[in-house]
């Protein structure tokens, strides 16, 4: 998946509890710049999302990569909603994983971007969620 496509899904969360914190656009600019997207690029973005690609084509990495970041964005304002929740499980189904695997990452994955979890260990975790 291209990072403008994940930035792209990554609004869309943000978007779902009809209250796009300053926190969750300061996390989609930090994943954006990370990966060599200009900020005016992330500002298009942010009005008008790019459509999705095909998920089943993403390789493991790049799936999992992917839902570490769309957990991380559901609780980088502090609140989780249900609705974010099932966004995410909603997500990790297309995928190809459990929708557990949201409550797996949930818990080892902290608000604070700063604070990072064992990646590597976590990865492995993660998909022993695999369909």
């Amino acid at each position: 998946m291209n990072i403008k496509s994940q930035l792209s899904m990554l609004i869309g969360l943000a978007n779902i509890d009809n209250d796009f914190a300053d926190d969750e656009k300061d996390m989609i600019y930090m994943v954006g710049k990370a990966n060599g997207v200009a900020e005016s690029e992330i500002e298009d973005l942010l009005k008008n999302p790019v459509p999705l690609p095909d998920l089943n084509t993403m390789m493991d990495d790049e799936k999992f990569e992917y839902l570490f970041n769309v957990v991380q964005l559901m609780k980088i304002d502090k609140e989780v909603f249900l609705s974010e929740v099932k966004y995410c499980e909603d997500v990790a189904v297309k995928l190809g994983f459990k929708k557990a695997v949201i409550a797996e990452l949930s818990s080892k994955i902290y608000s604070n971007p700063a604070i990072t979890s064992n990646k590597e260990a976590l990865k492995k975790a993660v998909m022993k969620y695999q369909n």
